[in-house]
């Protein structure tokens, strides 16, 4: 099917699962509930969840088994957004075109429906069914990794830090934070997809290449957007990296310079995925819609 509708029929099985997963919004006590699923169900494109199963077919998985781990993936990029819109984060009004979650509910609400689905993501991977040679252990151990200190808090530590830096920050300060942060959870997306698959250690260390490529030039793509588009393009505050004094790849390099290095490590990404043959035409697909997209 076309790339468009295939990313459709994902996102509809994604959003299922996530319907089944979180409690409903009626569940004591309410507001929590509510907040988490306003939240979750506030829209976007649902991709690291769509890469995830995606990887896992590249692999000759069946989806259902990496649907769980999906699900998981992105309830905790959720939380990662609550949190990140935070007054004393990045500060923002809005998220997916809605009012986030702190300025519809209140910041303490928004604080603890981040925390309850960060904690939700891995009660949801306990449930997913092993693979032969990865256990759910594995599976735990991945995302735990990946949501610690050492990659996505230890990120957006750096990010806060580098505030007000704008043009101090070194290029290998700013791709280290883009790995910690952003790359680092589309690789864990493609890499538990894999997992799921059963992969042989070849497939999955193809596939993590591809996922670490694809992250750095999604964020590249990310800092362009940010100055070439608007707020309602984008659903969200446009220009905020420049008014914080965050250093970003246009700032640094300019946005031709940032462009080329954002289609250089999409051509790497796909070289990645010689080792899927066809299996990896959707993965292939998507790293060329994600240099593309223009919101």
């Amino acid at each position: 099917m076309p790339l468009k509708r295939y990313l459709q029929e994902r996102a509809r099985l994604v959003d299922a699962e996530l319907r089944r997963r979180l409690p409903s919004a009626k569940t004591r006590p309410a507001t929590i509930h509510e907040a988490m699923r306003y939240s979750v169900f506030a829209g976007g494109k649902r991709l690291r969840p769509i890469l995830c199963l995606a990887a896992c077919e590249a692999c000759g998985g069946e989806i259902g088994k990496a649907l769980p781990l999906a699900a998981a993936v992105e309830v905790l990029h959720t939380y990662t957004l609550i949190h990140d819109d935070l007054p004393c984060m990045d500060d923002d009004d809005f998220r997916r075109g809605m009012p986030t979650c702190h300025k519809r509910f209140g910041e303490g609400i928004a604080v603890l429906a981040g925390d309850a689905l960060l904690t939700l993501a891995f009660e949801i991977v306990a449930e997913a069914p092993p693979s032969k040679r990865f256990t759910v252990a594995d599976y735990v151990r991945e995302l735990a990794v990946t949501g610690g200190s050492r990659q996505l808090i230890g990120g957006q530590v750096l990010d806060l830090e580098g505030e007000g830096r704008g043009h101090d920050i070194t290029p290998r300060e700013l791709r280290f934070i883009h790995e910690s942060k952003t790359a680092a959870l589309l690789a864990t997306s493609v890499r538990l997809g894999a997992m799921a698959a059963n992969a042989t250690p070849d497939k999955l260390e193809s596939v993590t290449t591809f996922g670490h490529s694809l992250g750095l030039a999604f964020q590249i793509i990310d800092d362009i957007l940010d100055v070439t588009q608007t707020s309602e393009q984008l659903g969200k505050s446009a220009g905020k990296d420049v008014a914080a004094g965050k250093s970003t790849y246009p700032a640094l390099f300019g946005l031709e310079k940032s462009r080329a290095e954002a289609a250089r490590l999409t051509r790497r990404a796909r070289e990645a995925l010689t080792v899927f043959g066809k299996n990896g035409r959707r993965l292939e697909e998507m790293a060329g819609y994600l240099l593309d997209r223009d919101y």
